[in-house]
């Protein structure tokens, strides 16, 4: 197809939007149509927005199924899908994926290859699964859409990412994640072909050939409430991500010029529920936190720390501990092996003695929190401090301290220039 690219100052309006996604379908028979949709920890990403545009340009054409790429996350619930798609969307074209049960396998990316981009740190062989329904559900167009932002994990998220990881299965998540741990986050955030996203790459270009994928990707900025589409890039190459990956390192990706002594991080009780979410604060700030800085976490419904069961018990049962420590008990546990993705969180989550994190939640106890190897706050009271309804994003003089504030962590990266 012919690419779109659409960018415009200062943001791109609704009447260019809907134009943008009618042009994309131009000159395509479709009957049957998959919607590859964010879920709503990805609130501010726009693709609500397009979702319902989509949804109601061809609902009286074709069959419109809707299946969120939830990854490791919850299902959406009735409320959720209404605020994120509005109400025109049926709760009841919602496809709920399930990680661990819901895929098939397409291949196999080579162990060779894995070593040779991990520079060696990994060398096995990782299996690529997704939901049974993008290669088996007969779809004409198979539209993914999402929002391109530095990304702890593959260095900067969508595009092939929201395939094989938010509808991806188990074996491709856990061995995905393990292995931009094994790497370093700090050498792949705000970044492209990191060895993740190589693998990413080496499977879309393997085993997707046959599947009738079109990427719909934005890049955003938001203001309470308010979300801004900046730039929209829609294609079935992977031109169209490099061009939004540029746009996102312009304004996703915050300089400063100094590390951050003390840092206080909002988590929206609508968006973030866990520490596997909430998380995000300790990623996309670390590598402009102080030595011996204190980065505290504003987490007033954070109220478990996986997004499922056993995640939150592995979770619980080893806490955040540090690099060095994950590893060797993840040699060490059975339990930690099967599930790789926990040991690559639970690495990402630490701070690794570098800088003190205290999580401030209304949800879970002192004792829950400190469990997993954080400091304590109680909600309440960090909030009488630290109001997330006066503060604003960027320096705040509180107490004799100068504090960095950072209204919403998932919508950028802040590192030392």
């Amino acid at each position: 197809m012919k690419p779109i690219t659409l960018k415009s100052e200062p943001y791109i309006s609704d009447e260019e939007l809907r134009n943008a996604l009618a042009a994309s379908l131009e000159g395509k028979e479709i009957k049957k149509v998959l919607l590859l949709p964010p879920d709503y920890t990805r609130m501010y990403s726009g693709a609500g927005r397009i979702t319902r545009i989509y949804y109601n340009m061809l609902k009286d054409s074709c069959q419109v199924d809707i299946m969120p790429a939830l990854g490791t996350h919850e299902p959406m619930t009735r409320e959720e899908c209404r605020a994120f798609f509005s109400e025109d969307v049926p709760f009841e074209n919602i496809i709920v994926h399930n990680w661990r049960k819901d895929v098939v396998k397409i291949g196999e990316v080579p162990g060779e290859y894995v070593a040779e981009v991990s520079e060696g740190l990994v060398k096995d062989k990782i299996d690529v699964e997704v939901n049974r329904i993008i290669v088996q559900g007969g779809y004409d167009l198979i539209i993914s859409i999402g929002q391109v932002v530095p990304h702890e994990v593959v260095g900067m998220a969508n595009y092939s990412k929201n395939i094989f990881v938010g509808c991806g299965g188990s074996s491709m998540i856990n061995s995905s994640h393990m292995l931009g741990a094994f790497y370093g986050m700090e050498r792949i955030m705000g970044r492209d072909f990191s060895p993740v996203r190589k693998v990413f790459d080496y499977a879309h270009e393997n085993f997707l050939k046959d599947v009738p994928l079109m990427f719909v990707l934005t890049v955003t900025t938001n203001s309470g409430d308010e979300t801004y589409i900046h730039g929209l890039f829609i294609g079935d190459k992977r031109d169209s991500f490099e061009q939004a990956v540029a746009l996102s390192r312009e304004i996703n990706l915050t300089y400063v010029d100094e590390p951050f002594k003390k840092a206080v991080v909002y988590l929206d009780g609508r968006e973030f529920k866990s520490t596997w979410l909430g998380n995000k604060a300790v990623y996309r700030t670390r590598m402009a936190m102080a030595p011996g800085g204190e980065l505290i976490i504003l987490a007033p419904e954070v109220r478990k720390f996986g997004e499922d069961d056993e995640n939150d018990r592995l979770i619980r049962k080893y806490g955040y501990v540090g690099r060095e420590k994950i590893l060797e008990l993840t040699a060490a546990n059975e339990d930690l092996k099967a599930n790789l993705s926990v040991a690559a969180h639970l690495i990402h989550g630490s701070s690794d003695g570098k800088f003190k994190i205290t999580y401030c939640t209304r949800r879970l106890t002192e004792e829950e929190v400190r469990g997993a190897g954080f400091e304590y706050m109680p909600y309440d009271e960090a909030a009488k401090i630290y109001d997330p309804a006066k503060l604003t994003d960027g320096y705040h003089e509180i107490g004799g301290e100068k504090v960095f504030y950072i209204s919403n962590p998932a919508l950028g990266l802040w590192t030392v220039r």
